[in-house]
């Protein structure tokens, strides 16, 4: 029996509530194999009581879609897309219902718990008990006060994953400034999508992702962001994209990816790249782009006489090349560029260089067009190198902060909180100030680039060095699973007291001292400012659609619980703080002298309608001016220092084909990268760094049914994967027929991959399912499974009847500009099981 079943069969672990047979019954006990496909339609539900519609957002993935969840006598019965959310527009995806099965999830904790087993592993059951709330509460307190007593509390972090709004993640800078540690929070970006954010901050000044005016574009050139399988905002881009497809003139679609997928399949043409090399191929699609005279010259610039003097091999004079809104394309062009054309990247990229040619004329000629990346270009050592050059072609062609190109987000105009942190620090708190790095060494002269790196924080630890953690708090976030060489987080927390907050059962919940269980997110009130979506602000709202069905509490109220429990004024604090919705109703007063375009104005309206939002963008660029919108259109021209203030704050106030923000930290780049000082900052060419020393590469994509990273623990989602990635409970290492003939491996046959790892090998096993479009030299692992510790199914029949965990296979390695991990870097070897 593993540890999880041993812990839910548990008589103390069933003893934290009463209820765990009726949710039992309400979530799960009617699923006894596939029905046929019927209807869609909302269930009426028992026919005593009303039904009830509640605002909330879903939290399937990071779009945040707007959703009506419906519920009768204290049960939600169905979820669906809100119409009135800009996001969802009444539409949810796949995914959007599975919140009803998070709810009534039967492996759900009860309560707050503690553990009574010392020993911590694997195979160690924990032996939790069941504790009060106050309990809870007043343990993890009297830890951090003895902390900050002896001059540690450096030596506290929090670790945060989907961290959205003023109630979760925006709760941490105040509570490390008051308590004093740096550790508040460590996010999970650099095991996300980091990437493509460094890659703007170094161009464009923007540290951020970019949001897109899809509907008016009409050419998507896309790296490695899977449109229609895991991209962002989901829901919406199935939306757009039959937009895209069916409106005059069609947009137009390219992918460039290293496996087969479903953005692929529906593009007008895909090529599939050697992984690791997409900036090659955008540097010789910027390369056509100058010598055929295709830039955008309002944009960028031209010769002082208008003639065309890029040649392949040739420099050009730079006093001649007088630029607009761009730095630095004359040094660009001539130590890096001019030598970078589509012969060159065929060889590094395979694909033939005729394609790439044409691919750079219809991006140039069709505009407006988007070029498009996310993580996989940049999961690797050159990976923001790689998105410097794919957001350049943006620059090239007079996409940014233009109708149907890319901008950034705008916030909402929140009100004030009720009281300032500033005015409840004590001497204690501003001499720990500066005083200590935080412990995963982000932002210090190991990784100065970078603003989280939580993966380097096992080792870290391990090593003593900057310093041991003491105590450790987790909000949706599970690194013993999903960071890479997870094996080095089991050792590390064997020592470390760790508070968990998760619903759930969960690897890193395996090794905690403390359980203190959140609500779902049908449970919770919330806001969530949106993600990166069509660049004006919004902000929707989560309200509780039941009654919690188990002894859980808010995160937000948690950290305000335990606040008041610190010695000296910071308790003061969070007293005046009151709880989230006290911090919510002073958001939300910042709407009264700006209401949204759908008549929200305060915390009541915002509840009833369930989003905030205000039409259009302020700032749009236009045929070699940028102008800003008066309240009727946008007529007013901005300066070239309102540009660089609002819109582009590099150094030049411009976009920089030779990164200022690179060359500021040029010694470091030569150190770790071998790039010479005076090349740091161009956008450029760099080899990609394996690890494993295996003979094929391994990626591992998310799936459209990647629920909140639960979906190996939600029998409907398994069964939406069967029929495509999958058998019962399992998804198949997905290879070409010609690498699997080569190695005597048969369709449908077990198969162990193998990669070295610290200088060990490491080894998972999967199910060969042969795909003939795939590259021959590539394997195709989607990341799902591998848990030991998840709930009943996704640890049925033991780990090993299921793929292992990919991460195991994976070096701790990163960029070393952005700190994104690794992840898609890995070559191993296959043979059959």
């Amino acid at each position: 029996m593993n540890v999880l079943q041993t812990l839910i069969t548990r008589r103390r672990f069933l003893q934290a509530t009463s209820a765990a047979g009726a949710a039992t019954a309400v979530g799960f006990g009617a699923l006894r194999g596939l029905s046929p496909i019927q209807e869609s339609r909302a269930d009426p539900g028992p026919i005593d009581g009303e039904t009830t519609i509640t605002k909330n957002i879903c939290h399937q993935c990071p779009a945040r879609c707007g959703i009506n969840v419906y519920t009768r006598n204290g049960k939600v019965h169905a979820i669906y897309g809100d119409p009135g959310n800009p996001i969802a527009n009444g539409k949810l995806c796949p995914k959007g219902h599975l919140g009803t099965y998070l709810l009534y999830d039967p492996d759900r904790f009860e309560g707050p718990m503690k553990r009574t087993n010392p020993n911590k592993g694997r195979n160690e059951d924990p032996e939790f008990v069941p504790i009060t709330w106050e309990e809870a509460f007043d343990t993890v307190a009297e830890r951090l006060n003895r902390l900050r007593e002896n001059g540690e509390s450096y030596r506290f972090a929090h670790f945060y994953g989907r961290g959205w709004g003023s109630t979760d993640a925006g709760m941490y800078s105040d509570f490390g400034k008051l308590y004093g540690t740096p550790n508040s929070a460590i996010g999970h970006a650099s095991i996300c999508a980091e990437g493509s954010k460094r890659a703007k901050r170094a161009t464009d000044g923007n540290d951020s992702y970019n949001a897109y005016d899809y509907r008016n574009c009409n050419y998507i050139l896309n790296f490695g962001a899977s449109f229609l399988e895991a991209f962002r905002p989901y829901n919406y881009l199935m939306q757009v994209w039959g937009h895209m497809r069916t409106k005059s003139p069609q947009t137009r679609i390219t992918s460039i990816d290293v496996r087969m997928n479903p953005t692929m399949a529906a593009s007008d043409r895909y090529h599939m790249i050697k992984p690791g090399t997409d900036g090659a191929m955008a540097l010789a699609i910027a390369h056509v782009i100058l010598t055929e005279g295709l830039w955008d010259t309002e944009f960028v610039g031209d010769f002082d006489d208008g003639e065309n003097r890029f040649r392949a091999g040739e420099t050009i004079d730079a006093d001649r090349f007088q630029e607009r809104w761009t730095h630095g394309l004359a040094d660009w062009w001539n130590e890096e560029l001019k030598d970078r054309t589509p012969e060159w990247a065929e060889e590094i990229t395979t694909i033939p260089a005729f394609h790439m040619k044409r691919i750079a004329r219809e991006f140039a000629t069709t505009r407006p067009a988007i070029a498009l990346m996310e993580r996989g270009p940049t999961a690797h050592f050159n990976g923001t190198y790689n998105g410097m050059a794919i957001h350049a072609l943006n620059a090239l062609v007079g996409s940014l902060f233009a109708e149907g190109g890319l901008f950034y987000q705008m916030g909402p105009p929140y009100g004030d909180l009720p009281v300032s942190a500033d005015d409840y620090m004590d001497d204690y708190a501003r001499e720990m100030e500066g005083k200590h790095p935080r412990i995963d060494m982000a932002g210090t002269d190991k990784w100065p680039m970078t603003s989280h790196m939580m993966q380097e924080t096992a080792q870290h630890h391990l090593d003593g060095d900057p310093y041991k953690l003491d105590t450790a708090m987790f909000f949706v976030t599970n690194p013993i699973w999903s960071a890479p060489d997870p094996q080095l987080w089991e050792e590390a927390l064997k020592d470390v007291f760790i508070i968990d907050t998760s619903p759930y059962p969960g690897e890193t919940a395996m090794y905690a001292d403390i359980i203190m269980p959140e609500h779902t997110y049908l449970e919770r009130l919330q806001d969530s400012p949106t993600y990166p979506f069509e660049g004006w602000p919004m902000t929707a709202l989560r309200v509780p659609a039941v009654d919690p069905v188990y002894d859980t509490r808010h995160f937000g109220d948690m950290l305000i619980e335990i606040g008041k429990r610190i010695d000296g004024p910071m308790s003061e604090y969070y007293a005046e703080l009151g709880d989230v919705e006290n911090i919510l109703r002073h958001r939300a007063a910042g709407f009264a002298d700006n209401p949204g375009d759908n008549g929200v104005n305060d915390f009541e309206s915002w509840k009833e309608k369930g989003v905030w939002y205000k039409k259009p963008y302020h700032w749009r660029y236009w045929r070699g001016s940028f102008w800003e919108w008066d309240g009727d259109d946008y007529n007013i021209e901005m300066s070239e220092s309102e540009v660089k203030d609002k819109l582009m704050p590099t150094e030049s106030g411009k976009f920089e084909f030779k990164s200022s923000f690179l060359e500021a930290h040029a010694a470091y780049i030569q150190r770790e990268m071998d790039i010479p000082e005076e090349r740091a900052g161009l956008i450029q060419w760099v080899e990609p760094r394996h690890t494993g020393e295996g003979d094929l590469h391994f990626v591992t994509p998310k799936l459209p049914l990647k629920a909140e990273g639960r979906s190996a623990n939600l029998p409907q989602a398994q069964a939406y994967m069967q029929p495509i990635v999958g058998g019962r409970g399992t998804v198949f290492l997905e290879l070409h027929p010609r690498t699997a003939g080569e190695r005597g491996i048969s369709d449908g046959d077990p198969v162990r991959i193998s990669a070295q790892v610290r200088g060990e090998q490491h080894s998972i096993t999967a199910v060969a399912r042969l795909m003939p479009s795939h590259r021959p030299d590539t394997l195709v692992l989607p990341h799902e499974y591998g848990h030991w510790a998840q709930g009943r199914w996704a640890t049925a029949n033991g780990r090993h009847a299921k793929p292992g965990n990919s991460g195991e296979l994976t070096e701790n390695r990163s960029d070393p500009i952005s700190g994104l991990a690794s992840y898609y870097t890995t070559k191993v070897t296959l043979e059959r099981a």
